[in-house]
């Protein structure tokens, strides 16, 4: 390992083998990757917070831990970035917002960050959100416009915009994102990583927010063993949260690599409601036959269930105004005004409408849930349209008015609380990266990676031609 570029697009993986045999050490790959992040910040903004005093002295730690033989965890010495949505002791939590900017330093880890910090990763700093991460696009009043490292006029969407903006140019291989309605796997897609949403309480999530019962906590990464592994990592216990799944001690990489020959596979290219970009389509359609390839049986299925938007906007609006209850009205105009305007809305939803809502998705639960007793798994396309232009809310604004118009394949798996990843699975002609979701059954993890892995396999490897050199 001879230059800077083979440090930052190095996996967690290799650098673990790399620190055990001494060939590199956690300082130097912390040096680097935080020289990288300084240097692509004014073209990305993709930090909110650059921990340089921080994250050295974790390395150094890790550093000495590796010299004497004894690594404290999964993790040791490997650079990583939380999303600043999350509280992590010693930084302020701004969560993208002016009525935050002058948040104290946290006291105390949110689980997720506390099991990074257990493991001996070392937190290079905080990413950029859309504010309170309300929506799947990358800018906010606090922070700006964060953007895609594939082409820097477009978003790298949102809204764990910064963790994916900064894993697909190169800094740090594993990042830390969280997903109300598609916030890690829209990104991922558009940014050309990996992203993966698990089954609902496999990742402790405190505090709770007004979204918690949609919200999961997971990794972000540029292959697949890498997002198992800090999976496994992840998903140990925290008494904070009462709504986690028991430990299950599964090691996600354990069989990764054992493919899917005999599973039946679903696709459904729109879902029955959903209008895909062609290039989207295309790719996602190869993706499809390329798992038939791998061995799986694969149908092609249209209608899986009706479009569930009413319900999610049921309660996506009442827990912005919820959320902004909290604050000051008249302090409100320092906000993003369209949040401002769906937490309005979300000012008449009534607790009638909410019960309803619950059993809507309940009912598209228990539809999922027959589903996959004739499929191993569902693939879709992630996002049916390549990155978005920066500033821009909308793909079709004559017929959008909401961000989840254009995201329709991503928010039904957080109603169900199903895993979902999404994968790289091409380029569309204008070079923007597309993905694949694979959606697993309740409790399926494992299966959702052991066939992003399968599929995975059979890509080339695609980055992004930005330069921290200029």
């Amino acid at each position: 390992m001879n230059t800077p570029d083979d440090v930052s697009f190095a996996s967690a993986l290799s650098l673990l083998d790399l620190f055990r045999c001494k060939a590199l050490s956690p300082v130097e790959a912390t040096r680097a990757l935080l020289d990288r992040a300084e240097a692509l910040q004014p073209m990305l903004n993709a930090f909110s917070i650059i921990h340089r005093e921080g994250a050295l002295e974790a390395a150094r730690a890790s550093e000495e831990r590796w010299r004497r033989g004894a690594p404290c965890g999964a993790l040791d010495g490997v650079p990583t970035t939380v999303k600043d949505l999350m509280p992590m002791r010693g930084l302020p939590n701004r969560r993208g917002s002016r009525l935050c900017a002058d948040a104290p330093p946290d006291s105390e880890d949110a689980p997720a960050v506390a099991r990074l910090r257990e493991s001996g990763a070392v937190i290079l700093g905080k990413t950029t959100s859309p504010e309170f991460g309300w929506k799947a696009l990358a800018d906010s009043p606090l922070t700006g416009i964060t953007r895609n490292p594939w082409n820097l006029d477009r978003t790298p969407g949102g809204s764990s915009a910064g963790a994916a903006a900064a894993c697909a140019a190169g800094i740090g291989p594993i990042h830390l994102g969280s997903d109300g309605g598609g916030s890690i796997r829209v990104p991922a897609a558009f940014c050309g990583i990996v992203g993966l949403k698990g089954t609902f309480g496999r990742v402790p999530f405190y505090p709770p927010g007004p979204l918690a019962s949609l919200s999961s906590v997971g990794p972000m990464a540029r292959d697949v063993p890498d997002t198992a592994l800090m999976l496994k990592v992840l998903m140990q216990p925290d008494a904070r949260d009462p709504y986690a799944l028991p430990a299950e001690g599964e090691d996600y990489l354990a069989d990764i690599d054992d493919g899917v020959k005999g599973w039946r596979i679903a696709y459904g290219p729109d879902l029955g409601y959903a209008r895909v970009d062609r290039d989207v389509a295309a790719a996602a359609a190869a993706a499809a036959q390329q798992f038939a390839a791998l061995g799986a049986e694969v149908d092609e299925v249209r209608e899986v269930f009706p479009s569930p938007r009413d319900t999610l906007l049921t309660i996506w609006r009442a827990g912005m105004a919820f959320l902004l209850s909290g604050f000051p009205r008249e302090r409100l105009g320092e906000c993003d005004p369209a949040l401002v305007a769906v937490a309005k809305e979300g000012e008449q939803v009534n607790g009638a409408e909410m019960i309803r809502a619950d059993i809507e998705r309940a009912v598209l639960a228990r539809r999922m849930s027959q589903f996959h007793q004739r499929y191993d798994l569902l693939l879709t396309p992630m996002v049916p349209v390549p990155a978005l232009p920066v500033g821009q809310d909308f793909n079709d604004a004559a017929t959008e008015t909401n961000w989840i118009d254009w995201s329709p394949f991503s928010y039904p798996f957080n109603l169900t609380r199903q895993p979902a990843a999404s994968v790289p699975c091409g380029l569309s002609a204008a070079g923007l990266p597309i993905g694949l979701q694979i959606v697993g059954p309740l409790y399926g993890d494992a299966r959702v990676l052991r066939a992003a892995r399968a599929f995975e396999r059979t890509q080339p490897q695609r980055r992004p031609a930005i330069s921290a050199h200029g």
